[in-house]
């Protein structure tokens, strides 16, 4: 079960392996982008590929969908970013329980968007762990885990690449110790949890009041979606890249400033140079590049 490009690996490698899988299910077609062109998920582009039974449920709720379920007497269901709560009934349906992938280092970062967090909180470490599900948010006890360490450049989308290959591995890892009873289960810590809630477009909207590391972080764990944002002469203005400069500058947070041959941008604490920007209708560039293109960028004030 699992939709988004972070849940291939772990499929893929399940079919190499000769692991029979029985069924996918993933999250069902919608419209998508400027023409709402009707997209599939990125899961099910590939098992169609590979010849497997394709299951779309609007909910798992119902009772036909559960009773299809069990007829494929699942040893396991693994659950990689699915997009769909489990209900209680389905989790004794398998042997061995349901699987849930999780990038993050749990019990740190439960929720829906653990890798934006941890990039986001600064951490030097993340992670993915192999979770049998319980009825709780990412709370069931963690069979095994594997730790990265996050680059200065990491955004969500790189971080979360590493980790799919990491995770489909580690699966593959546990999946014949589990058959022999060889994984004991680790309980979470409740009083270590922190959460992060599904992220709304308007999060990515960047407050210049903010210190320049943080909002550093969050160009970062912004990347690939929500993207963060801000408005230059009352036009949507991408940062797509950006670092934070050792040294400050005078002037208010979110006035643009000249560095070297691109620009800047003074903060609550800091200057943060901006490496990429995109301006609405327009073509990614350099910040270089949009500092010559754009008169009364420098000395004026962001959002404008």
């Amino acid at each position: 079960m699992g939709s988004p490009e972070f849940a291939v690996p772990p499929l893929c490698y399940l079919v190499e392996e000769g692991y029979e899988v029985a069924a996918v299910y993933t999250k069902q077609d919608k419209p998508a982008g400027r023409g709402r062109s009707i997209g599939i998920s990125p899961v099910k582009q590939v098992a169609l590929a590979l010849g497997l039974i394709v299951r779309q449920p609007k909910s798992l709720k119902e009772a036909e969908i559960q009773e299809e379920i069990n007829s494929f007497c699942p040893d396991v269901i693994v659950v990689c970013a699915y997009g769909q709560i489990l209900p209680q009934a389905m989790l004794a349906l398998p042997k061995y329980g349901c699987l849930n992938i999780h990038p993050s280092l749990l019990p740190r970062h439960r929720g829906a968007a653990p890798v934006a967090a941890t990039i986001m909180a600064g951490d030097g470490w993340g992670g993915t762990s192999l979770m049998l599900m319980d009825e709780g948010l990412d709370t069931g006890p963690v069979l095994m885990r594997a730790q990265v360490r996050v680059r200065a450049d990491d955004t969500t989308g790189s971080l979360m690449a590493r980790l799919a290959l990491i995770s489909a591995r580690l699966l593959l890892d546990a999946l014949p110790r589990l058959s022999k009873g060889e994984l004991a289960l680790w309980p979470q810590d409740n009083a270590q949890a922190t959460y992060f809630k599904m992220m709304a477009k308007e999060a990515g909207e960047i407050d210049w009041a903010q210190p320049a590391v943080e909002i550093g972080r969050r160009v970062r764990a912004f990347q690939p979606w929500p993207t963060a944002y801000t408005y230059f002469q009352g036009r949507l203005l991408k940062v797509l890249e950006a670092r934070v400069v050792v040294g400050g500058a005078d002037g208010a947070p979110g006035m643009a400033v000249a560095l070297g041959q691109g620009f800047g941008v003074i903060t609550g604490a800091g200057v943060l140079e901006i490496l990429k920007v995109q301006l609405e209708s327009r073509q990614a560039v350099s910040g270089a590049d949009f500092l010559r293109g754009q008169r009364g960028l420098a000395g004026g004030l962001l959002p404008s």
